[in-house]
């Protein structure tokens, strides 16, 4: 049987493909240490927090060396059966250019198979997701920094802080924003971090969760019908968190940009969204200003 069958019909059941005395195998917790290791290498600020959140929401494949070192790893989130995101995809700079990434990354489309999948990639890997049938459809710009000053929050009656009878709304809102249904990341970000919703003729109409990540504090998804709402519902969430480090990832489109750059939160990279296979077109009209990272999407 070919190594992608093999990979796709185990899913993340215990298996080892071995080729060079290195060993594919799912991503499970004792790996997660390694996988903590990769990201410092490569000045990723993940946290192992970040790292075991990613794991417990999603699936994904590391390899290891003779040692039981991890070397690579990459991860993926499946979003009901026909849309899933992937990320988190690191190859140990000792490793490199030795065909492991594309290694992971079949086995991964593998395993997802038949979902569509998005991710947001580097320069430095585009040519392997197109090779692969991706295509590129936007561009994510990574905002961060301290603000200049405390942010005043907007009124209760515009934005308030989100409750758990709320979360239902979220859900669909997040789905007409996005064309995915994740219900099960939506609750988790909900449970670790603090949510705002806004609200106009009693109903909600956008929602921003905010939560520690990386550096420091991670604002996103953001999802609202308009630039200026989404800007509301980030000003809520900056009040409420104070001058500390925060990240922001908006859509080169947002028209957030030059506001977020003018409060101290100023873009210092962005990458490439891709897609292989049919979009779930989002239905609207919210829409999505900033996602929960580059890799949940």
């Amino acid at each position: 049987m070919k190594q992608t069958q093999a990979v796709a019909q185990a899913s993340h059941q215990a298996i080892a493909v071995r080729d060079d005395d290195v060993v594919l195998i799912p991503f499970a917790t004792e790996h997660l240490e390694g996988a903590l290791q990769l990201s410092q290498e490569m000045s990723w600020p993940y946290r192992l927090e970040d790292w075991a959140i990613a794991l417990e929401l999603g699936r994904g494949f590391v390899l290891c060396d003779r040692a039981g070192n991890v070397i690579a790893t990459a991860a993926w989130w499946p979003y009901g059966d026909d849309q899933a995101s992937c990320g988190m995809i690191i190859v140990s700079k000792s490793a490199q250019g030795r065909g492991y990434g594309a290694r992971l990354m079949d086995a991964l489309l593998a395993a997802a198979h038949p979902r569509t999948i998005t991710l947001n990639s580097t320069a430095e890997g585009l040519a392997l997701y197109e090779r692969r049938g991706f295509v590129r459809t936007g561009v994510i710009q990574q905002h961060q920094g301290i603000p200049h000053e405390r942010h005043q929050a907007p009124p209760t009656s515009l934005v308030r802080a989100m409750v758990p009878s709320d979360v239902e709304v979220v859900a669909r809102l997040d789905l007409e924003a996005s064309g995915w249904a994740r219900r099960q990341m939506l609750d988790r970000l909900i449970q670790v971090g603090d949510g705002h919703v806004l609200v106009r003729d009693g109903e909600p109409r956008g929602y921003a969760i905010s939560r520690l990540f990386g550096r420091g504090h991670v604002i996103g998804p953001v999802v609202a019908e308009s630039a200026a709402d989404a800007r509301a519902l980030i000003e809520a969430a900056l009040a409420r968190l104070g001058q500390v480090f925060v990240r922001v990832d908006t859509e080169a489109t947002s028209q957030l940009g030059d506001w977020l750059d003018s409060i101290g939160l100023h873009q210092v990279s962005d990458a490439t969204t891709m897609v292989k296979g049919p979009q779930n077109p989002p239905a609207g009209p919210a829409r999505m200003f900033a996602v929960a990272n580059q890799s949940f999407n």
